[in-house]
């Protein structure tokens, strides 16, 4: 007897529970029309990526507010890679990857096994490769000692977009530090 008195408790506190957790669950707002992408501010990342990567960093000026910023990093130990991921207008994502990394292997790892295509599309007067690929297409950009990627699942039309925003910047500590050598060799 004692024994079925036990898991009749049991059984009721389940039950109580259960109703206890619904009526929060009722009560408590929850906007499911809501979108769930968390934004992040990428701005003081790039001032300081600008500063420690050895070549003209990429970062977006002038894109609409329905781009939203959804991830960024840089790392030195990686070969300077930096990244920065956004949804486009069409909840696309395009990522802009840069590195002192020119492989095959990096390009083919950021841009998830893309291939060259051997066409180009101008952006803004430069010319950048067509890659094609399973899952994601890309623009890249191969300059002396660095590469820039603009990538994702966005149509080369929004690729093309993200690449004319760009600014290629370097950062001001690396800059003053050539600047004061320029000057010392010409005294």
């Amino acid at each position: 007897m004692k024994g079925k008195q036990t898991v009749w408790d049991m059984v009721r506190s389940l039950a109580l529970i259960g109703i206890v957790v619904g009526g929060i669950y009722l009560f408590i707002p929850h906007d499911e029309k809501a979108d769930p992408t968390r934004v992040v501010d990428y701005r003081v990342e790039t001032i300081t990526a600008r500063r420690a990567a050895p070549y003209p960093l990429a970062a977006p000026a002038g894109l609409p507010a329905e781009w939203r910023a959804t991830s960024v990093s840089y790392e030195k130990k990686n070969a300077h890679a930096w990244h920065l991921g956004f949804l486009d207008p069409e909840d696309q994502y395009v990522a802009v990857e840069q590195s002192s990394d020119t492989s095959d292997k990096y390009l083919a790892g950021v841009t998830r096994s893309a291939a060259a295509t051997g066409q180009t599309q101008q952006v803004g007067g430069t010319a950048w490769e067509r890659w094609d690929g399973p899952k994601y297409d890309a623009l890249v950009r191969r300059e002396q000692g660095h590469v820039t990627v603009v990538t994702g699942t966005a149509p080369y039309d929004q690729l093309a977009r993200m690449a004319q925003a760009l600014e290629f910047k370097q950062g001001s500590a690396q800059g003053a530090a050539q600047g004061s050598a320029q000057g010392s060799s010409q005294g």
